[in-house]
């Protein structure tokens, strides 16, 4: 079933092809390690959308890429990832933007999973890993989650994507956060910037994070800031290169708490850089920590999975 509501999440595989060249050079040199950050809420909340237009799918507002790549420039977009990803037509450019900008398609495979097998997120402390949009997290809220936090490889992510699709779901137009699973048909995009408005105890609720995964385990595991372990951590697609592998597992083992459990959402193999869902369960099965079932295949169009991991 075809999500045409959804632009950015388009099979991307084909642009994945555009990265190998950009993967292998990086395989050659040592892994650049980004710098972990805590991202804070702004007190303007209407600051956040200035200048975003928002579009709608299953119910969710996103932000407009094309906008974002028009309007983010500067200090905006310190890391210069926007241009480089225009300039090089590229959804990847190994160790410097790691495809945040885009909502992939196994993020909507996990949404349906959610609804369908009736995940309950209720005073749940959730972990959004590799969060892009945030739609995984922001999913969570609405199922009443007690605490939610959003990590990506780019603060311009953070910054311009997904503390704007926070704010707008939470806030934007009366919008009360509900439990989310009485989902309707998308509407039609907004072709207008959104005003915050409405209590922000739900951000009360939420922390945004940047950076590489073991350096943002390490932040926050040694912060003065009390962090119990997650109860649940989302992520889709984030296993496309193999070089990461480690770190991921790490950062799972690391974080997740003894009696919680991963969703994971990836395609069966990523053409041009090599990684994939069986290739990541091997790579589990070796480290012996962590026991793997997958709970759900979509066949349609490339293969995708829905891998649910916890602790043996």
């Amino acid at each position: 079933k075809s999500r045409e509501t959804a632009k950015p999440a388009a099979d991307s595989s084909l642009k994945l092809a555009a990265a190998e060249h950009q993967h292998e050079a990086a395989s050659k040199e040592k892994l650049c390690v980004k710098a972990a950050k805590e991202h804070s809420i702004p007190e303007d909340l209407n600051k956040v959308l200035e200048n975003k237009v928002m579009e709608t799918v299953l119910d969710l507002s996103y932000v407009k890429l094309s906008v974002v790549e028009m309007t983010c420039v500067g200090d905006a977009d310190s890391e210069g990832i926007v241009s480089k990803s225009v300039s090089s037509h590229s959804d990847l450019i190994s160790g410097v933007y790691e495809g945040g900008l885009k909502i992939w398609e196994c993020t909507f495979d996990l949404l349906d999973y959610f609804s369908e097998a009736e995940i309950e997120f209720t005073n749940k402390t959730v972990l959004d890993l590799g969060c892009g949009a945030g739609l995984l997290g922001i999913v969570a809220l609405r199922g009443e989650a007690a605490r939610v936090h959003f990590q990506d490889y780019n603060s311009t992510v953070i910054n311009e994507i997904t503390l704007p699709n926070v704010v707008a779901n939470c806030f934007s137009e009366g919008r009360r956060m509900g439990s989310g699973k009485d989902r309707k048909a998308s509407k039609p995009p907004s072709k207008r910037p959104r005003k915050a408005e409405g209590s922000p105890d739900v951000l009360k609720r939420c922390r945004f994070f940047s950076g590489e995964w073991s350096q943002f385990s390490q932040l926050l595991l040694n912060s003065s800031k009390p962090c119990s372990k997650y109860d649940m951590i989302l992520t889709s697609e984030t296993i496309y290169n193999p070089d990461y592998y480690s770190a991921l597992h790490d950062t799972l083992a690391q974080l997740l708490d003894r009696n919680g459990c991963v969703y994971l959402a990836s395609k069966v193999h990523y053409f041009g850089v090599g990684g994939g869902i069986y290739l990541f369960e091997k790579f589990i099965e070796e480290k012996n920590v962590f026991r793997t079932s997958m709970v759900k295949t979509i066949d349609q169009g490339l293969q995708r999975c829905i891998m649910e991991i916890a602790f043996k």
